[in-house]
C-alpha cells in the first residue's frame, strides 16, 4: 500500500512539473533561399521558443524593402521525457521591391530580438538567371503608346517548373481602365534555358479611359509547391509544401488624348482603330448584281462592321433610314470578337428586313461611320454609298377583283343625270312657222317616246341598284368571313392577302376609292390598333427572326371587327358563325 502511494505521488509531481510555464528566451529567423531573383518570393521563418500571441510579431519593418504577400502562424507543444516545450512559428512570404543587397531587419517579440539577414536580389535578365527559377511570370503588351479608349492586349505567361499543389493568379490592374480576359487559358509545354516548364497563357484586353502616363500592375501568382523533406525514415521520403508568390514585371503605358484634328462633331463616336470597314450583302441575290426585287418579297440587307483594336462594346450602332413606301425591320445585332496575332478583331453584324408597299425605285441614304486610324494618325470615314433598289410589281400577289371596281353609270347623250333624276338636255328652240296637223302628230309621238324612255331609265337604275347592293353585301360577307377565318386560324399570309379585297368592298359603298397598297390602307383606316396589327403580320412574314415564333391573329381580328362595327358593315355578317379551331 505504501509503495502504491509513492508511485501515485511521483506521477503527480512529474505532471505538476510538466505544467511549469517557461518564459520566452530567444527569437530566431531564417530564409529558404539566398540569393533570389527579382519578383521571386522567399519564405522568412520566425520562431519564438514559447507560446506567444499571434500578433506579438510586428512585420512593419519588413515593408521598407519587401512586399509582405501572406503570413501563416502556427503553435506547437511537445513533451520529451516529461519535459514540455512550446514554440510559435511565423512563415512570411516576402517579395523584394528592388534588386541589390537588401536587409531583413531585426524583429522583436516581447522584448527579444532576432538577427538581421542580408539578402542578395539578382536581376531576372542576368545570365542563366531563369535556370534558377522554378516559377516565373513573363508579360508582353501589344503597344505601350496608344490613344485614349484604344484597346491593347496584355499577354501573361506563367512558367511552372516544379510540382504544383495549388495556385492562383490575380488580375492585372490599371487606374481608370477597363480590363477583361479574352478567351480561356491556354496550356502548353516549353523549354527555357534548358529547363522544361508547364506554361499557362492568359490574355487580357485593356481599354484606358483617361490620358496620361500609367503603370500596369501585372498579375501575381500565389500557391504552394511540393519540396523534398529533409526528414528521412527508412525507405520513406516525406514530401512537404512550400508557399510561393511570384510577381510579374510592372509595365509603363503612355495614353494620348483625342487629337485636336479630330472633328468636334464626331467626338461622340470616337473610334481609335487600326482598321475599320463596312460591308453589305443582299438576300435574295439579284441577277447580274442588280438590286431588283418584287413587291411583297422579303428583302434582307446585312451590314457588317469590322474593326481591329476595338472591343465589342465599343462598336457603334448601325442605323439605316428608309424612304417613303419602304418599311425597315432591324434585327438584334450579332457581336463577335477573335484574337488574331495579339490583335483583337471585333465584328457587329446586323440584318435589316425591308418590305416595299408598292413598286418603284427607292434610294437608301449612305451610311457613314467616322474613325481614327491609329497607324497613320489620320481621321477617316467608313462609308456605304447610297443604294438604289428597284421594286417591280408582283403578279403572284392578289389583285383587286373586277367586281370591286364600281360600275360607271351610262349617260345617254340626250339626258343628264342630276340628283338621281333625268333632266332633258336643252335643245335648240323649234320655230314653227305654220302649224299643220302632221307637225302636231310628230310632236306628240316625240313626247310619248321621251316619256317612255324616262320610265325605262328609272326602272333600269332601280333594278341595277338592287342587284349591285345584293352583290356588294354578298362580297363583303365573303371577304369578311374569309379574313376572320384566317385570323382565327393564325394564318398570317392568307390574312394579309385578304386585307385589300375586304377594304375595297367596303369602299364601294361609300366614295368609290380604290385602295391598291397596304400603305394606303393604313392611311385610309387611320387606326393605331389596326396599324400595329398589320406591322406585326409583316414583321412575322418578312422579318429575319432568330427564333421561330407563331403569329397569333387575335389583335388583327379585334381591330377589323372594331372597324367594321364603327363603319356599320357587319350587319349582313352577324347571321353567320365561325367555328373556333
Amino acid at each position: 500500500m505504501v509503495k502504491m502511494s509513492l508511485k501515485i505521488l511521483t506521477v503527480l509531481v512529474l505532471l505538476a512539473a510538466s505544467q511549469i510555464t517557461y518564459a520566452l528566451t530567444k527569437v530566431t529567423t531564417s530564409i529558404d533561399n539566398n540569393p533570389i531573383m527579382s519578383n521571386e518570393s522567399i519564405v522568412l521563418t520566425v520562431i519564438a521558443d514559447d507560446s506567444v500571441e499571434r500578433d506579438s510579431l510586428d512585420t512593419g519593418p519588413l515593408l521598407k524593402d519587401f512586399i509582405v504577400a501572406r503570413t501563416e502562424v502556427s503553435s506547437q507543444t511537445s513533451m520529451v521525457n516529461f519535459k514540455t516545450s512550446r514554440t510559435t512559428r511565423w512563415q512570411i512570404v516576402l517579395i523584394p521591391r528592388q534588386t541589390g543587397n537588401l536587409i531583413i531587419p531585426v524583429l522583436t517579440i516581447d522584448g527579444h530580438q532576432s538577427k538581421a539577414i542580408n539578402v542578395q536580389v539578382i536581376e531576372k535578365e542576368s545570365t542563366n538567371s531563369t535556370q534558377q527559377q522554378d516559377i516565373f511570370i513573363s508579360t508582353e503588351l501589344s503597344a505601350n503608346d496608344i490613344y485614349v479608349q484604344q484597346l491593347l492586349t496584355l499577354t501573361v505567361k506563367l512558367h511552372i517548373g516544379v510540382q504544383l499543389q495549388r495556385g492562383s493568379l490575380t488580375e492585372p490592374s490599371l487606374t481608370s481602365a477597363t480590363i477583361d480576359q479574352i478567351g480561356k487559358d491556354i496550356e502548353s509545354d516549353g523549354i527555357v534555358n534548358g529547363k522544361r516548364y508547364r506554361i499557362i497563357e492568359r490574355t487580357y484586353a485593356i481599354t484606358p479611359e483617361k490620358s496620361g502616363e500609367f503603370t500596369i500592375d501585372t498579375p501575381m501568382f500565389s500557391g504552394d509547391i511540393m519540396v523534398q523533406s529533409k526528414r528521412r525514415s527508412g525507405f520513406l521520403t516525406f514530401g512537404e509544401t512550400k508557399p510561393v508568390n511570384i510577381l510579374g514585371d510592372k509595365l509603363t503605358l503612355t495614353v494620348r488624348p483625342i487629337p485636336d484634328s479630330y472633328p468636334i462633331d464626331a467626338t461622340s463616336s470616337w473610334l481609335p482603330s487600326e482598321l475599320l470597314t463596312l460591308h453589305q450583302e443582299w438576300q435574295p441575290v439579284s441577277s447580274q448584281g442588280k438590286n431588283e426585287f418584287k413587291v411583297g418579297e422579303p428583302i434582307t440587307r446585312t451590314i457588317t462592321l469590322t474593326a481591329a483594336g476595338l472591343a465589342k462594346a465599343q462598336l457603334p450602332k448601325i442605323t439605316m433610314n428608309a424612304p417613303d413606301g419602304l418599311k425597315i425591320y432591324p434585327d438584334q445585332a450579332e457581336l463577335h470578337s477573335n484574337l488574331t496575332k495579339e490583335r483583337l478583331i471585333s465584328q457587329k453584324r446586323q440584318n435589316f428586313a425591308l418590305v416595299a408597299t408598292h413598286a418603284g425605285d427607292y434610294i437608301l441614304p449612305k451610311i457613314t461611320i467616322a474613325w481614327w486610324n491609329t497607324i497613320t494618325n489620320k481621321y477617316q470615314q467608313a462609308v456605304l454609298p447610297a443604294q438604289t433598289i428597284t421594286v417591280h410589281p408582283n403578279a403572284d400577289l392578289p389583285q383587286p377583283s373586277i367586281a370591286n371596281i364600281p360600275a360607271t353609270p351610262t349617260i345617254l347623250p340626250q339626258d343628264t343625270l342630276v340628283n338621281n333624276t333625268v333632266t332633258p338636255l336643252q335643245t335648240p328652240p323649234i320655230i314653227i312657222e305654220k302649224a299643220g296637223y302632221l307637225q302636231w302628230v310628230f310632236l306628240a309621238l316625240w313626247l310619248i317616246t321621251l316619256l317612255a324612255w324616262i320610265i325605262h331609265i328609272r326602272y333600269l337604275k332601280r333594278n341595277n341598284s338592287l342587284n349591285s347592293s345584293n352583290i356588294k353585301q354578298h362580297k363583303v360577307s365573303n371577304h369578311y368571313l374569309a379574313l376572320m377565318a384566317a385570323c382565327k386560324q393564325n394564318n398570317a399570309e392568307q390574312a394579309l392577302s385578304l386585307i385589300l379585297p375586304w377594304l375595297n368592298n367596303i369602299n364601294t359603298d361609300h366614295n368609290n376609292i380604290e385602295i391598291s397598297t397596304l400603305s394606303a390602307a393604313l392611311d385610309h383606316i387611320n387606326n393605331d390598333a389596326f396599324t400595329r396589327a398589320i406591322n406585326d403580320v409583316q414583321q412575322h412574314l418578312y422579318g429575319n427572326q432568330t427564333v421561330e415564333s407563331a403569329w397569333v391573329g387575335e389583335n388583327l381580328l379585334k381591330a377589323i371587327q372594331q372597324f367594321n362595327a364603327d363603319s356599320g358593315q357587319t350587319n349582313t355578317s352577324k347571321k353567320f358563325t365561325l367555328n373556333p379551331n
